[in-house]
């Protein structure tokens, strides 16, 4: 009898065992999850199984021919799955979620940084489905009609299964699934398929939060943000007033490329030269907080103070929002706003979020004249960005409040051989050796910046705010990144990698230093607005000026690992930041609160569109 079930459904059951061990290998071979035990070896086997189970049931609604095609669809859906998440993962060391998929406008203009991500044998995920569907033709299997109780008895099994793997998954991870941030923990025991089913249900979850949402709900978050608000210094409060504002996003440029070397060659003699000026603060222990939206997040930070989402791009799922931001508030002192980025306007959603944000004039592709010789990679290179982004500078009304997106520094740091300042480094990862030469680029174009500026005598009534936007080289190359530094790369040493180079340059202030303040992307709205002598009380807000006398050293990165003074947490380890050795839990504990309550509130300002219940000019609720 056994051998007779066996042969009716030995298609379902060979493709269910292969995508079963396939969804394993890939864990092993192409996502970079932490194993510490023969329990979570156990469990990263066994979670693929309740979802493949699942998956193949349906198939048995069907019969003849008509299944085994079923059979073989669903394994194609299920594995391109695989395939898609093993490609994400390679650049943003992260897993899809839902609103990552309806960001398909970002698609064209990736180019290059997908085909590099796709590695031939990448194709063998496939082969499993040729191979059957030669022997279903071959054999001519025919598969009989099955009642639906039966069937209900298959999805049921898969339920029974996905319930003890979570069982057990909770003896090692307890309160697994209210850690809907920790990706690759949920990934590591509920594996990829339930992953990406529990995804959906968060995003409806999150969906309907707007619609129930009232004005009660931003009472706490206000509280909150009142109570945690550090009063400006003084001496810096209004030192850049009426000055016009420049910001420079500088793309996936992280901090320990300043004052360091390449074959003798300084990667960012004009970052470093800059640092070291007297009319420069410096700030080195400045850290990325961005999440899937990269340099979205990293200008949705910038804005409002306000932390991005746990997945997705707020660009694109809260866009319509009503926001408190930063182009919007200066307006009351004269300002004009405008961003200058020479890509696709509706790249990231930015058309639309601009508006949503305040922003007067948005400088896109189409108001740059982009020869092929001056573009590469993702778009116009940096050097020319910045000489056409002077001329549209002159066009502006003053006091103006700009942000300058630079672009040739982007992954997967492609550069022509005559634009090239240094020599690419020699390891074995193409993506590291490469990342130097566009750095100093980029370095030299921003040189290239301040000197024009200075020559059209658009420099001294000027605060210059440059800033790294996000990571550029992702945990994937973490062999290449210790040889180079010297030193393991262990998960303190990789969120210590987070740190992204940050600048605040005034001309003629005369007071410039390093300031060792530890901070990161939400606190550069108050710093900001502090210096143009704007003050932030009635705002709400979750970054404090880095200037404050009063600040604590504090920043929280999206996946909610903390950096303090003398501590960074993450991976729920604890590490002495002087020595990088582990310690005590304990001695990370006091903030575990404020890091955990401050994602909270700022997701659910977000997912509720809180701020429309909120008075930015009283600082208080809104009557309904």
């Amino acid at each position: 009898m056994l051998k007779n079930t066996l042969s009716k459904y030995q298609i379902i059951i060979i493709t269910g065992v292969l995508l079963w061990l396939k969804s394993y290998l890939v864990y092993k071979i192409s996502f970079d999850l932490k194993i510490e035990n023969a329990v979570q070896e156990i469990i990263l086997f066994i979670n693929p199984l309740s979802s493949v189970v699942f998956i193949m049931a349906f198939a048995l609604f069907f019969s003849g021919r008509t299944r085994n095609i079923a059979t073989l669809l669903l394994n194609f859906i299920a594995s391109f799955i695989l395939f898609a998440n093993m490609v994400y993962y390679r650049f943003f060391n992260d897993f899809i979620t839902i609103p990552v998929l309806f960001q398909t406008s970002n698609m064209g203009d990736l180019g290059s940084s997908i085909t590099s991500l796709i590695y031939p044998y990448d194709l063998l995920l496939f082969v499993d489905i040729i191979v059957l569907a030669i022997y279903m033709k071959v054999r001519k299997i025919e598969a009989p009609k099955l009642s639906s109780k039966k069937i209900g008895l298959v999805f049921a099994s898969s339920l029974i299964i996905f319930i003890v793997n979570v069982g057990i998954a909770e003896t090692e991870r307890p309160q697994l699934l209210t850690r809907s941030f920790d990706r690759e923990m949920l990934i590591k025991n509920i594996g990829t398929y339930n992953y990406h089913a529990y995804d959906a249900i968060i995003q409806s979850k999150a969906k309907a939060q707007r619609a129930l949402a009232d004005g009660s709900e931003i009472a706490d978050i206000e509280n909150y943000v009142k109570a945690d608000y550090k009063e400006p210094n003084p001496e810096m409060f209004g030192a850049a007033k009426g000055k016009n504002v420049v910001m420079v996003s500088l793309e996936s440029v992280q901090n320990f490329v300043i004052d360091n070397e390449v074959e003798g060659k300084e990667i960012t003699p004009f970052l470093n030269d800059l640092k070291n000026d007297e009319d420069t603060y410096y700030f080195p222990n400045f850290y990325h907080q961005t999440g899937q939206g990269k340099t979205s997040d990293s200008e949705f930070l910038l804005d409002n103070s306000l932390y991005p989402l746990p997945s997705g791009a707020v660009f694109f799922t809260h866009s319509q929002n009503e926001y408190q931001a930063t182009p919007e508030l200066l307006k009351d002192n004269g300002y004009y706003t405008a961003n200058l980025h020479a890509n696709n306007k509706s790249f990231w959603n930015r058309d639309i979020m601009y508006k949503s944000l305040g922003y007067d004039r948005f400088y896109s592709l189409t108001d740059y004249d982009v020869k092929p010789e001056q573009s590469i990679g993702w778009g116009m290179k940096d050097e020319f960005f910045f000489q056409q982004s002077v001329d549209h500078l002159k066009e502006m009304p003053e006091p103006y409040y700009t942000k300058f997106i630079t672009l040739t520094n982007h992954f997967p740091f492609t550069l022509e051989e005559e634009d090239e300042f240094i020599p690419e480094w020699t390891s074995n990862d193409g993506t590291v050796n490469r990342y130097f030469t566009t750095v100093r680029y980029t370095d030299e174009a921003v040189k290239m910046f301040f000197d024009s500026l200075k020559n059209e005598g658009m420099y001294e009534d000027t605060v210059f705010v440059l800033y790294g936007d996000h990571y550029g080289i992702s945990e994937n190359h973490n062999k290449a990144m210790g040889e180079y530094l010297g030193k393991e790369i262990t998960p303190f040493e990789s969120t210590q990698l987070q740190r992204v180079p940050m600048y605040i340059h005034i001309p003629g202030n005369g007071n410039g230093k390093v300031m060792d303040t530890v901070g990161g992307q939400v606190d550069l709205r108050p710093t900001i607005m502090h210096l143009l002598g704007k003050d932030t009380k009635n705002t709400i807000q979750f970054g404090s000026d880095l200037f404050s006398k009063e600040r604590q050293d504090f920043a929280v990165l999206r996946d909610g690992s903390f950096i303090t003074k003398d501590h960074v947490y993450t991976d729920n380890t604890c590490y002495d930041k002087e020595s990088g050795e582990k310690v005590e839990k304990t001695a990370c504990e006091p903030y575990m609160e404020k890091a955990k309550k401050e994602l909270d509130y700022s997701d659910r300002i977000v997912y509720g569109d809180l701020l429309r219940f909120f008075d930015p000019k009283t600082g208080t609720i809104k009557d309904e």
